[in-house]
């Protein structure tokens, strides 16, 4: 009895194979279906698909190129120092990177709150229409709107560059007007520098130090707030026996948020007034020397929970996004400033350069250091995520240390400021 029953078992598992190898072969040639198609071509191609391949590179580098193509000019050329006066460089500056911090807050946000609008909002999108049957792009078509609109508005900018020489005698006589105003020395003056300086256009900036310097020292605090920004959401998401907060997606969206909210209101009302007052260089140094205790903080609030987690984690997190850019927004100010007008273009082509490669490490070296920590729990040297906010502020503080003479050149503007 047994030697039946086990050849009718086998007999049942041969049928049994032989059905789904004939149901797999009739979707095969299932030509309406686009993904038995897919299973097909793979089964037909053994090799690595390079042209499918190739259209992915094109359609992803076609995203990333419109924004960092703006790189090179989006600080000093797209305009924001050069429109304001001196005193008021920093307010322009601060707008730029603040806008630029919370379109990469609200960015994912906006794009997870959009997409697939047929499931999520089934009472305005049915699965139908056009965005049922295309789900993703309703995001997209908003933000190319958004862009569109953009493109008008940047016909109302009005340009900066001179093209007017010395010679020019209206501008001559203009400049020897009589009783001019205290703006109108300050504009000749500053005139007859640019002048002077645009003699030495030629010079290579790779020799200009107060402009490398600057660059070298923005890009190790890159470095350190990208390998941030990679550890915090891991390290919000991960269960609390392993250190973490056991937050959901959702959570680690909210405390991203409220950061770019309160991000917002400190650069347009707060760090203009600091900046006036300290300069940006003792400004960048107060944000790096703050960081190191508020990083070592965060291993011991994933010991709390509740509101008072709550209410700590939203706190750090927006205090650290706070320094981070009133870092970053300092160093960009003394790179606009080591720089004539004409070659700002190039310098922070340079700088956005530099600084890819830094923010391209981060988040792999981020992530890599994350997961080395998580075996550590047991250690008594550091255990788990207090060796990852040591490493943090370890690069931190290299940074800091980057801030003061002999590395850092300031240009001539800020030397009465920053004293060592």
């Amino acid at each position: 009895m047994s030697d039946s029953l086990v050849g009718w078992n086998r007999k049942r598992m041969s049928e049994n194979r032989e059905a789904l190898l004939k149901q797999e072969e009739r979707f095969y040639h299932d030509e309406n279906c686009p993904g038995c198609n897919t299973n097909k071509l793979k089964e037909s191609n053994p090799g690595l698909p390079l042209k499918h391949l190739f259209y992915v590179f094109i359609i992803v580098l076609s995203t990333a190129l419109p924004i960092s193509v703006l790189f090179p000019f989006l600080y000093f050329m797209a305009y924001a120092s050069e429109i304001c006066r001196k005193e008021y460089q920093s307010m322009g500056m601060s707008i730029v990177s603040t806008s630029w911090g919370i379109g990469l807050v609200i960015g994912p946000s906006l794009g997870g709150f959009l997409a697939q609008p047929a499931e999520k909002f089934p009472t305005a999108f049915s699965k139908e229409s056009l965005f049922g049957r295309f789900p993703y792009l309703l995001p997209c078509l908003l933000i190319s709107i958004l862009a569109l609109a953009a493109t008008v508005v940047c016909f109302w900018i009005p340009e900066t560059l001179h093209f007017h020489s010395r010679s020019d005698e209206e501008s001559e006589d203009s400049c020897n007007a009589p009783a001019p105003s205290t703006y109108a020395v300050d504009m000749r003056g500053s005139l007859q520098r640019y002048e002077e300086k645009g003699q030495d256009s030629q010079q290579n900036l790779l020799r200009n130090w107060p402009l490398m310097s600057s660059i070298i020292t923005y890009c190790v605090f890159q470095l350190h707030d990208m390998a941030y920004t990679e550890i915090f959401s891991l390290w919000a998401i991960s269960p609390r026996k392993h250190g973490g907060l056991s937050y959901s997606s959702a959570e680690v969206g909210e405390v991203l948020a409220i950061s770019g909210f309160g991000l917002l209101v400190f650069q347009l009302l707060l760090y203009p007034l600091v900046e006036r007052t300290f300069g940006p260089v003792i400004v960048s140094r107060i944000g790096a020397v703050l960081t190191i205790p508020l990083l070592s903080s965060y291993a011991f609030i994933a010991m709390l929970s509740g509101l008072t987690l709550a209410l700590l984690i939203n706190c750090a997190s927006l205090l650290k996004n706070l320094l981070s850019v009133t870092i970053t927004t300092g160093l960009l100010l003394l790179q606009n400033r080591a720089v004539t007008q004409e070659k700002r273009g190039a310098a922070n082509g340079i700088s956005m350069t530099a600084m890819s490669l830094f923010k391209a490490v981060g988040p792999a070296a981020g992530g890599s250091l994350f997961s080395w920590a998580q075996k550590r729990q047991n250690e008594s040297f550091l255990p788990g995520d207090h060796m990852v906010f040591f490493i943090l502020n370890v690069i931190e503080a290299l940074g800091l240390l980057m801030t003061f003479k002999p590395f850092l050149a300031l240009p001539d503007d800020e030397h009465s400021v920053a004293q060592l």
